[in-house]
């Protein structure tokens, strides 16, 4: 008999994206929400009865009543499968936390809530999931010890479902919150599979311990986000785990160095030519020194061009300097007062009587204003 799930995690509905604007973080958010449709048509589509998420469900532990419900009438639409949620460090359960909530306000049928570490048979003692629930954001034992002495019906495939890290990030990794010895669990409790959550990118951990991966992106250091897994056991065997696709927005990390128009020009064209560039999100790098006519060419053609071709592009241009040339200057003033207070603060500049930075930036303010009047007289 083959017993086939869909893993997933690290839904975290409700989730703030602070460095966009409100319009693209009702997006974003709502593309949380299609990602659980996207789950229920892929696992009725694959014939997986069950869909286990491996905590993070929420993003936080008090969520509005309208985050709350949001997922629930997702799940309730299909019917036929079965979902499975555990608390993850996000929004682990709390008395009259926003578990009881739910409990209070009636699962649909097909939900359930697995808030005690206990094992849950499925399909008639077929398989039976042994979850392991945060009752704390951070604890320092590892929650999935109880399943070594979990007993479950005769000849149930064992299934893990945790959510935390299975290795320290710190010098003690004694201190590490939610710290999961995956490898000595898996034998130890004789698990068949170990679902797990937490990191957003998906991973495998050993042949039976997969991280699902978030299933839509929402950072732009996540690698394998956007992903799910169909998981197929048979007793005996090694899991079949193969990825599913779920993700629709993009996140991107892009580093440039610019120091000439054609630079920009070049950045400009990469842009653009991004596949699905308006479901994408980018993170630019920009570093090099330009001269004040390339640095306005910078902003025409990146952030107020090609940034518009994007769901996002978000800019980290501190290395990224002004160096007038003498052209520049020219255009601001060539031999009257205002070049003659131009020269003055270069020469300070120069000999460190002035913050050369804060000339620069001055300069080229004065720049951008003597184009804007240049341009208006025109």
């Amino acid at each position: 008999m083959t017993f086939r799930f869909i893993h997933t995690s690290d839904w975290q509905i409700g989730k703030v994206f602070r460095f966009v604007d409100d319009a693209t973080m009702g997006v974003l958010q709502e593309a949380r929400l299609e990602a659980i449709t996207r789950l229920g048509e892929l696992a009725e589509e694959h014939g997986a009865g069950h869909v286990l998420v491996a905590g993070d469900v929420y993003d936080a532990v008090s969520p509005s009543t309208r985050t709350l419900n949001q997922p629930l009438e997702r799940m309730r639409a299909h019917g036929g499968v079965q979902w499975h949620l555990l608390p993850g460090n996000h929004d682990y359960h709390q008395p009259n936390g926003l578990w009881d909530r739910l409990r209070a306000r009636g699962l649909p049928p097909n939900v359930h809530a697995h808030t005690q570490p206990q094992p849950v048979p499925l399909d008639d003692g077929a398989a039976a999931i042994l979850p392991a629930p945060l009752q704390h954001r951070r604890a320092l034992a590892d929650p999935t010890a109880w399943m070594d002495d979990a007993e479950t019906p005769p000849g149930a495939l064992r299934i893990g479902l945790a959510h935390g890290s299975v290795r320290g990030f710190g010098s003690e990794p004694a201190q590490t919150p939610n710290l999961i010895d995956n490898i000595e669990r898996v034998s130890r409790a004789r698990l068949d599979y170990l679902a797990l959550g937490d990191w957003h990118g998906q991973q495998q951990k050993g042949e039976r311990c997969w991280y699902s991966g978030t299933p839509e992106t929402d950072a732009f250091n996540v690698e394998g986000g956007g992903k799910a897994l169909l998981v197929e056991l048979r007793s005996g065997r090694e899991p079949l785990a193969t990825p599913l696709d779920t993700g629709r927005f993009r996140w991107r990390r892009i580093d440039a160095q610019v120091v000439s128009g054609e630079d920009i020009d070049a950045l400009e064209a990469q842009l653009r030519g991004l596949e699905q560039a308006s479901d994408t999100l980018v993170q630019l790098t920009v570093e090099g020194a330009l001269s004040f006519a390339d640095a306005q060419h910078f902003e025409d053609r990146i952030r107020d061009g090609a940034a518009h071709a994007l769901r996002r592009l978000r800019i980290r241009d501190d290395q990224l300097y002004a160096q007038p040339t003498d052209e520049d200057l020219d255009r601001i003033d060539t031999g009257g007062v205002v070049r003659a207070a131009v020269d003055t603060l270069r020469r300070q500049a120069k000999n460190g009587e002035a913050d050369a930075a804060l000339v620069n930036q001055a300069l080229q303010l004065m720049y951008v204003e003597y184009m804007k009047l240049e341009s208006a007289a025109r």
